[in-house]
This record gives C-alpha cells, structure tokens and sequence, in this order.
C-alpha cells in the first residue's frame, strides 16, 4: 500500500534521492550523471530551511514519488488578501508507479493544506504529461503573468 504524507527534516535523504532522481528523468539525463555541489546544496537547504511543503509518496521504506508547495508572499491585494501564493512543482512519481492515482493524491494534499495556511493563488509550471492532470484538478492556463529570466536578459 502506497503512503502518502507530508515530509519532515527526518526524512531529507528520502527527499534529496526523490529530487535528484525527478531532475534526471525530466531533463534526460544518464543514470550516472553528477550534479554541481551547487544544485545539491540548494537543494538540501531549500528542502530544510525553504518555505514549503513537501508530501512523500512511499511504498514501505522506499520513496516513490514527491512533490512540493513553494509559499512567496507579496504585498496584499483585494484579489489575494494574504499576500501568500504558492507555486507546486517537482510533482514525480517513478515510472513503475504510475497510472495508479499516487500523483493525484500528493497534488490534493498540498492544495487542501496550501488553502488551509492562507494561500490565495497557486501556480504551476506544467509539462505534457502532467497537464491533464492538473486540468482535471483546475487548473487553467494564465494570460495574467509575464516572466523575465536571467538567461534571456
């Protein structure tokens, strides 16, 4: 039976081999590829330190899948009166494991607890096959938001 619940600092091993794992298969990258100190320690920080929650997805003691909520706060406005939004990403679930609803499931969580901590609004960045989920959940597509980055400056 698959285990779904919210991650603790007890469990950043789990967290750090689900992350590392995720960036591999969706940026298609070989098994033995290394990552930067940088990426790793960023990512351990965020993951002890960062504002957020993370669900695990286990199956007994090993670590199937995970996904995160990311809180900012901005200044509040009538549309989002707390300021606080939330952004969902590194939504995976490892391949043997899907097509059971253990996606679905850890995406839920997050939302009814990201309402319950105040947030107003929560975005996310999709690829092709997560999209019909995230529809099916409703989401919809954004013509409100614009995004300069540091590369394409």
């Amino acid at each position: 039976m698959i285990d779904i619940r919210i991650a603790t600092k007890d469990d950043i091993e789990a967290l750090m081999s689900s992350r590392l794992e995720m960036l591999k298969v969706v940026n298609g990258l070989p098994e033995d590829y290394v990552f930067t100190d940088q990426i790793i320690n960023e990512s351990r920080d965020y993951f002890l330190n960062g504002d957020h929650l993370t669900v695990l997805a286990t199956d007994g003691d090993e670590a199937v899948g995970c996904a995160s909520m990311s809180f900012i706060r901005i200044m509040p406005t009538f549309g989002h009166p707390t300021g606080k939004r939330a952004h969902l990403m590194n939504v995976y679930t490892r391949s043997e494991y899907r097509r059971r609803g253990i996606a679905r499931r850890m995406v839920e969580l997050l939302i009814d607890e990201s309402w319950k901590a105040g947030a107003t609004e929560i975005s996310l960045d999709a690829t092709e096959l997560g999209r019909p989920l995230y529809e099916s959940l409703g989401f919809t597509d954004s013509t409100e938001c614009m995004v300069l980055t540091r590369d394409k400056r």
